[in-house]
């Protein structure tokens, strides 16, 4: 176990992001990417993979990740790719509108924004969760998405894209994921929502609901010990995901070719959970 927000380099065994093993084919070129969370887990992946395909990438992630982020800046970099780092707490209206400007003046501009970072926790009860934990996950799971798209749109232009990272939770709640799992609900539904508003504009809004996938998120307070132990062993798989086979939905749902997908949630749970 770590502390929030928790390193995937001190991961036992470490995910796969597909360092290694993405292989892109120019299907990003010349597009501009924003990722919150991109310094592990699926924002990890999704930032490999998109400077792979041809796409310059921001991405954010909290001061405590530096080490982590580093890495993944490296790697953008290798793919000849503009790597932009935006450290910053996302509970903060302020930095998520500066994280916007930030972005858009570092790349020249935006086309991709996905929305990934969540904080989770997991409590056997609900009166084990306080005031000041329960506001953290709504700033971060809900309020920054509202403050980072608001400031985004601006600069969002016909064929732009926003990514939603929701869960399986939103469908199918853990009983100790009381708080997340509701954002994960929201999540959803704001996809939804935002895709109907935004499709005139010619904007495309979807999501990705993953299942049970190693990352930071689990082993910092996400899961109990218990759930460790035997993590992702209740799916019909009969194991957890890595992030690195949910970098390909993301590079679909950013490419121009999907361009009648919108208010749409992709799923990868190994054969369980929804939709």
């Amino acid at each position: 176990m770590q502390d929030w927000p928790g390193l995937a380099s001190q991961m036992r065994p470490p995910p796969d992001h597909g360092e290694t093993s993405y292989k892109g084919s120019g299907r990003l070129v010349g597009r501009k990417a924003l990722i919150t969370g991109g310094d592990s887990g699926m924002g990890r992946a999704a930032a490999i993979a998109f400077a792979r395909e041809g796409a310059d990438v921001a991405i954010n992630y909290l001061p405590a990740e530096e080490e982590d982020a580093q890495q993944v800046l490296v790697l953008i970099e290798r793919e000849g790719r503009k790597a932009v780092a935006i450290p910053g707490d996302l509970r903060d209206e302020s930095f998520c509108r500066q994280m916007v400007q930030d972005a858009v003046a570092a790349l020249g501009g935006l086309d991709i924004l996905v929305n990934n970072a969540a904080r989770q926790q997991s409590h056997e009860s609900l009166a084990d969760i306080s005031s000041e934990e329960f506001d953290a996950t709504m700033k971060t799971n809900i309020y920054a998405p509202f403050w980072t798209i608001q400031a985004a749109l601006p600069h969002l232009k016909p064929g732009a894209t926003i990514i939603a990272t929701t869960s399986e939770q939103a469908y199918d709640p853990s009983a100790d994921l009381y708080d997340y799992a509701q954002t994960k609900a929201a999540t959803m539904n704001y996809v939804k929502s935002l895709a109907k508003q935004l499709a005139p504009k010619g904007i495309r809004v979807n999501g990705v609901a993953p299942g049970p996938i190693w990352t930071p998120l689990q082993v910092s307070g996400g899961a109990s010990m218990e759930k460790l132990a035997k993590f992702g062993g209740q799916t019909p798989m009969g194991r957890p995901g890595q992030p690195a086979e949910l970098a390909s939905i993301y590079v679909q749902l950013a490419d121009a070719n999907a361009s009648y997908a919108t208010g749409q949630v992709y799923g990868a749970a190994g054969g369980a959970g929804q939709p």
